[in-house]
């Protein structure tokens, strides 16, 4: 369960009656999520999330998450808006940890998305790009090629204990990526962890994006190869190329790939692969003694590297020109 402080009844009253939310009816941990601890809320006004930002939250950038969920609502994405103390600010502390209290999304997420499913996170992913371009505030991409070598470096040897010789594989991916990453592309806020969990639906319709927690300023494209990777494969490894058509028809409805983003993608989704399967590889490696949070396979991003590395085209995602 994704709770990991608890908070007493005379902590959450006294928190809650900073708000003007009214009295609290009931309140649920959720168990979803491996970054916070997350409650939903229930209160006179309605429905809430509560959340405490746990340790692998860097406080300082706490303001840039907050602030980029304020702005985007404000320009019409559908995501949680964060709700104002009767101080006016959005952020304060419960049982010892920083906590914001956002507005509750009704909707769930689509545990095997179709092709309709990517259209619609294509075209809001390129609507967040739109809205976010003149959110002032600057976040770098903490995990992106700067990031990914000390990641590999903290996995040491024990990448062969995942899987026969997946730190050479590794190794070889994490060079060529380092000699070959693009620059020089249009750039902005991204939402860096745009997976099937933080994207609602309502039926098919798209009903909010949540989860804005990795976001940061990085190229635009790298964020639609997040996607593509995250939306487009199926169970069994196979990239469905329907999917990919969809979800990259969909962005460009809204936002049109320039010739450079386009000659870049099949690399932007080699990074994203190799940033994912990193990143799950440690967290498999440090697992805590009776952690109930089970870690992600880093193996199924290291087949879905293995797949970009035969990809040189664009269209091989579905680009249609």
């Amino acid at each position: 369960m994704a709770v990991y402080t608890e908070v007493s009844d005379e902590e959450l009253e006294a928190f809650v009656a900073g708000y003007d939310i009214g009295q609290i009816r009931a309140v649920k941990g959720i168990a979803e999520g491996v970054e916070n601890s997350n409650f939903l809320l229930h209160t006179e006004r309605g429905f809430y999330i509560l959340t405490l930002y746990e340790k692998r939250v860097r406080q300082e950038d706490l303001p840039f998450f907050i602030g980029l969920m304020d702005h985007l609502a404000r320009r019409g994405i559908i995501c949680p808006e964060p709700v104002r103390m009767r101080s006016g600010e959005t952020l304060g502390r419960l049982a010892g940890r920083p906590a914001a209290i956002v507005t509750f999304l009704d909707g769930v997420w689509v545990k095997r998305p179709a092709a309709t499913h990517c259209r619609a996170v294509g075209s809001a992913l390129a609507a967040f790009h739109k809205a976010g371009a003149d959110f002032s505030a600057r976040r770098p991409n903490n995990l992106s090629l700067s990031g990914w070598r000390p990641l590999f470096e903290q996995a040491g040897e024990g990448a062969d204990r995942v899987a026969a010789g997946l730190t050479e594989r590794t190794a070889t991916a994490l060079a060529e990526l380092e000699r070959d990453w693009p620059t020089g592309l249009p750039q902005g806020v991204i939402h860096a962890d745009l997976f099937p969990d933080n994207v609602f639906f309502i039926g098919a319709k798209l009903s909010g994006l949540i989860d804005f927690y990795f976001a940061c300023n990085d190229a635009l494209a790298y964020d639609l190869a997040i996607c593509l990777n995250a939306w487009c494969f199926e169970a069994d490894g196979s990239f469905n190329l329907t999917k990919g058509q969809a979800l990259i028809d969909g962005y460009e409805s809204q936002r049109v790939l320039t010739p450079e983003e386009v000659a870049a993608l099949p690399i932007l989704c080699r990074g994203s692969a190799l940033r994912f399967m990193l990143t799950r590889l440690v967290d498999w490696l440090n697992v805590p003694p009776g952690a109930l949070v089970k870690p992600k396979d880093p193996l199924e991003y290291d087949r879905k590297l293995a797949f970009h590395r035969r990809v040189t085209d664009a269209r091989d995602y579905g680009l249609r020109r």
